[in-house]
């Protein structure tokens, strides 16, 4: 495309008149680098001069010296309106010249300040498209001021709009958590720190929320220390009781096959039993599921009757498998932290006040370390505490309304994409949180490094969508298949992301984004770090410290 074809795009029945484009000119400092070749509902053909392009490299402001790169934006005047487009790819024409072929997304569209030609009042969604052989310009940092300046709804700033240095990049709090958001990065990325970065903001704007996250390595502990309650098995004491009939059986019940239902049944009959010997259950509906206080001796003692009353010495395998079963959980130093003879006291209000933070007293955050739990019972741990959030707030429905947001670490560790995931009282959960929470006011904050692993229509009931860099391709095209079409462009970068950056595409923000993300106080980080062996394995043993591992390994105490 050469200078003649830009002076008849200028001047063409498409283009609003000479005066005015040299007045877009004049007062954006920019001149056309394409043309428009076709339109398409979502997304459109362009062909870019390649001497134009090349000539803005030189530019100081580092906007338009990455136009009409992929994952840059554009802007196409279509009426009185700028569009805003960004770039999904690029490629040679075929004709033989130097032009670069392309194909953008539309993200939205702004006005057009008549005299200087500037965007202002930007939005998404498109309303006037315009017209093949009309000019294409680069955007500049003062577009992205536009582009990316927030409304009066409240939010939070996170970071800076890449390429810029200071354009704020901020979420819309009550659009990021009233549909749902996830975080996604691979190992090293920066991932724990910047949901370190994203809650700290919160906290600070909503000092009196509800935030429950759910820690499986004990990394946020360090970062919400002292703005945050922080519970472990050393101070979690949850109630064994509080597990419904799918969870106790997850723990007590061992055998598989059609002994289980064997087994299931039994249970039930029991813990129907146990369950009612409490006061508390004369003036309720009781069923299985009632979080009613309960004797675990009581409970033994009604299996144990039941066996009593068998015929013939066979039948007694499952009642003796029980009995065995909630015997060793009892009995098991480990598994105190819930199953202590200290925990049937009727708490429930003062548990739910404590984990839920209610007062929050300006530290909104509870931050459940359950590195310590044992492997065999996490996933019900994280049931629990996943089913009380959303029972509580189905059940305090009329009341004043109070929010929860539940934030989920390794989340495909819960919400597995497999058969399984409904198999475990904990994916079956967390899946209907998803689909049903926010009816309810329940947020749901997804991080994982692995997003295909997800359970599958999982991650695309958030409404948010915060990438960081994925080197799997799996990963990529899972993404990929969640994003909304005029992301596309941002999303074929998101493999050459650099560590804290990312890719922000959904609810939480008024169009797409890409932005670095601040710089957090060594003191808010998590304590997710990378050992250096480099400098480590240049230091010498150190025996005490072996010795500490031991007995803590031992006593199976942090």
């Amino acid at each position: 495309m050469d200078g003649a074809a830009f002076a008849r795009a200028e001047h063409s029945p498409s283009s609003p008149g000479s005066d005015r484009v040299s007045a877009v000119i004049s007062g954006s400092g920019a001149r056309p680098i394409g043309l428009v070749t076709d339109i398409s509902g979502a997304d459109s053909g362009v062909t870019f001069d390649r001497a134009a392009v090349e000539a803005l490299a030189e530019e100081s402001d580092p906007t338009l010296a990455s136009a009409a790169r992929v994952g840059s934006l554009v802007k196409i005047r279509s009426g009185a309106h700028w569009l805003i487009a960004s770039v999904r790819n690029l490629k040679l024409t075929a004709d033989g010249h130097a032009d670069i072929a392309a194909r953008i997304d539309f993200l939205g569209e702004g006005e057009e300040e008549r005299l200087t030609g500037k965007l202002y009042r930007f939005r998404r969604g498109v309303t006037n498209y315009p017209t093949p052989g009309a000019p294409v310009y680069p955007v500049a940092t003062g577009d992205l001021h536009q582009i990316y300046a927030t409304d009066d709804r409240a939010n939070v700033r996170i970071g800076t709009v890449y390429p810029t240095r200071d354009i704020p990049a901020s979420l819309y709090i009550d659009a990021l958590l009233g549909k749902h958001f996830a975080l996604l990065g691979s190992t090293g990325t920066g991932k724990s720190t910047a949901a370190a970065l994203i809650l700290h903001r919160i906290c600070q704007s909503a000092p009196h929320g509800h935030i429950v996250m759910i820690d499986p390595h004990g990394e946020y502990a360090a970062a919400f220390a002292t703005t945050g309650a922080i519970y472990d098995v050393g101070n979690l004491s949850m109630p064994y009781w509080l597990m419904n009939f799918d969870e106790h059986c997850e723990v007590f019940v061992t055998s598989t096959g059609s002994q289980r239902q064997v087994d299931a049944d039994i249970l039930a009959k029991c813990l129907l039993a146990a369950r009612a010997k409490n006061r508390l259950a004369t003036d309720v509906k009781l069923t299985v599921d009632s979080p009613i206080p309960y004797l675990l001796s009581d409970l033994t003692a009604l299996v144990q009757a039941e066996m009593g009353k068998m015929d013939r010495a066979g039948d007694t395998a499952p009642y003796l498998r029980l009995k065995t079963k909630i015997e060793e959980i009892r009995n098991d130093p480990r598994y105190a932290f819930m199953f202590s003879g200290m925990l049937v006291a009727d708490t429930m209000a003062t548990f739910i006040q404590r984990i839920f933070r209610m007062p929050a007293d300006g530290r909104p955050i509870s931050v459940i370390d359950v590195s310590g739990v044992p492997s065999e019972i996490t996933t019900v741990v994280v049931a629990v505490l996943s089913r009380m959030v959303f029972d509580f707030a189905i059940w305090s429905r009329g009341e004043a309304l109070r929010p929860i947001l539940l934030v989920c670490e390794e989340a495909h560790r819960y919400v597995p994409n497999d058969k399984q995931a409904d198999a475990s009282s904990v994916g079956r959960i967390l899946s209907r949180i998803a689909k049903e929470g926010r009816k309810y006011g329940v947020s749901l904050g997804l991080i994982t490094q692995r997003p295909s692993d997800l359970a599958e229509g999982v991650l695309s009931q958030c409404g948010t969508i915060i990438s960081m860099r994925l080197n799997n391709d799996r990963d990529q095209a899972f993404v990929r298949a969640a994003m909304p079409e005029g992301a596309r462009g941002f999303l074929d970068a998101i493999p050459a992301l650099r560590n804290r950056e990312c890719i922000i595409c959904g609810e939480g923000v008024a169009t797409p984004i890409r932005l670095v993300f601040d710089d957090l106080e060594e003191s808010r980080r998590p304590a997710s770090a990378d050992p250096s062996f480099s400098s480590l394995w240049k230091q010498g043993g150190n025996e005490a410290a072996l010795a500490r591992t031991i007995r803590r390994w031992r006593s199976q105490r942090h």
